[in-house]
């Protein structure tokens, strides 16, 4: 099946911590298969395989437990501490013929016609939930600038979608603006800010090796 990637799994018989790293340094990756009112079913995973799959945009995977294969899509993914190495998967199964909701990255194409009149053009959003089929699902939604002007405003209702692809975010969700550049910041602001220590930075997002098993 198209954008199906096949991957090879093997049962894990024993979960937690030190199994999960033993694991991790043979190459493989620790995961777990839910959904469809069937058992949790722990696996573990090529390192590699898994990590070139989703670098070439596979979102449904077959894996093959035991000369069994199991439909799945990758419902989210734990990194190292230094946000690099995948350390844990959780996969959900799924039915090739059903729809479901899906979060799809967004990418930017064109030059805004507003950068030619010296305006800046914003990102508001990395990626909008769409409905579709889960043998079509995306690998991103192209989002057209060339159109957009200083002022102007894209919101998620205001993109094409695939065919037979429904919007699930809010069609209120803002995607794009384009707006003039701020204005010099004045020599009296410039030393303040200087002066004023910034605020520490919070990462909130990345998700540490304290839970998978």
């Amino acid at each position: 099946m198209e954008n199906t990637l096949l991957l090879k799994a093997e049962v894990r018989e024993q979960t937690g911590t030190k199994v999960a790293a033993r694991l991790r340094k043979k190459g493989r990756i620790p995961a777990i298969i839910y959904g469809h009112k069937q058992e949790p079913a722990p696996i573990s995973l090529d390192a590699h395989d898994f990590s070139q799959g989703l670098h070439h945009g596979h979102r449904l995977m077959n894996i093959d437990v035991n000369g069994k294969e199991t439909a799945v899509i990758v419902k989210d993914l734990q990194y190292d501490y230094l946000g690099r190495d995948i350390i844990h998967v959780d996969m959900i199964r799924v039915d090739v013929t059903e729809r479901i909701k899906i979060s799809v990255p967004i990418e930017l194409k064109g030059t805004a016609k507003g950068t030619h009149e010296g305006g800046i053009v914003e990102e508001h959003a990395t990626c909008i939930d769409i409905e579709c089929l889960v043998s079509s699902i995306p690998e991103v939604i192209i989002v057209n600038i060339k159109d957009v002007g200083v002022g102007d405003v894209l919101h998620a209702s205001d993109i094409t979608l695939p065919e037979n692809t429904k919007l699930a975010s809010p069609a209120e969700t803002l995607l794009v603006t384009c707006h003039l550049k701020a204005a010099a910041v004045s020599e009296d602001d410039a030393v303040e800010e200087e002066e004023t220590p910034g605020s520490p930075e919070v990462i909130t997002e990345k998700k540490t090796d304290e839970a998978p098993e």
